[in-house]
């Protein structure tokens, strides 16, 4: 049994998945709240899903890009737990869940999330197989400039405001919008993301394992 924990954005997400089923799943926006409703959205989570903490193998957590604040507060849940119940953790950068939930095509993709003051953090991803790769290290850029970037039609999925919507639709025939619902991180791709690598022996050293900021010196706020 593997418990996922996204606490990338303003976004909370928690998934339990036991490599065949999700189990459960939970996603609520909890703004600054990070600290007082992720440990009581993690006991509700289990109780629904009548999982005792001891039943816990493996924790997957979402690395980063994301909130300075909100990630430490979700790594720092996550190797509390990792150490208490002697299981390991698996880190994933959060732009690589979002991909993950997408239809693979020949066209590239742009993954983004929020990274405050009208900026968005943003991975590009070609389809490699039947999944998406990463082309990069995350980079900070508006949707202006990743409208100006794009010279061919590229999928453009994330958390997108109603105004960098409307500055991508700008560029319709290259920016193919996905669906506010398609854009959503789920914590079930954390999820399965987490146990894949769980069972390949690919896990995180728990006590070293640190977000991805994209350029420390401009740390994204809460």
């Amino acid at each position: 049994m593997l418990l996922a924990v996204d606490t990338s954005t303003a976004w909370i997400g928690l998934a339990l998945y036991d490599g065949v089923r999700v189990l459960g799943e939970m996603s609520w926006q909890s703004k600054s709240h990070h600290t007082v409703e992720l440990s009581p959205g993690i006991n509700e989570l289990l109780q629904r899903c009548s999982v005792r903490a001891s039943d816990l193998q493996a924790l997957g957590v979402a690395i980063g890009p994301g909130s300075f604040t909100s990630l430490r507060i979700g790594l720092a849940m996550v190797k509390g737990m990792a150490l208490a119940l002697r299981i390991p953790v698996v880190g994933v950068p959060t732009l690589d869940a979002l991909a993950a939930a997408q239809p693979v095509s020949d066209m590239p993709m742009a993954a983004v999330l929020q990274a405050g003051r009208g900026r968005l953090a943003l991975t590009w991803y070609d389809a490699h197989g039947d999944h998406w790769r990463p082309r990069g290290d995350p980079t900070i850029t508006t949707a202006e400039d990743l409208a100006q970037q794009l010279t061919s039609p590229t999928l453009v999925v994330g958390e997108l405001t109603a105004a960098e919507r409307q500055a991508l639709a700008r560029r319709r025939k290259l920016a193919i919008l996905a669906s506010p619902a398609q854009s959503q991180r789920r914590p079930s791709f954390l999820a399965e993301i987490a146990w894949k690598r769980w069972q390949a022996g690919q896990l995180d050293e728990v006590v070293s394992l640190s977000p991805i900021y994209v350029h420390v010196a401009e740390a994204i706020p809460a």
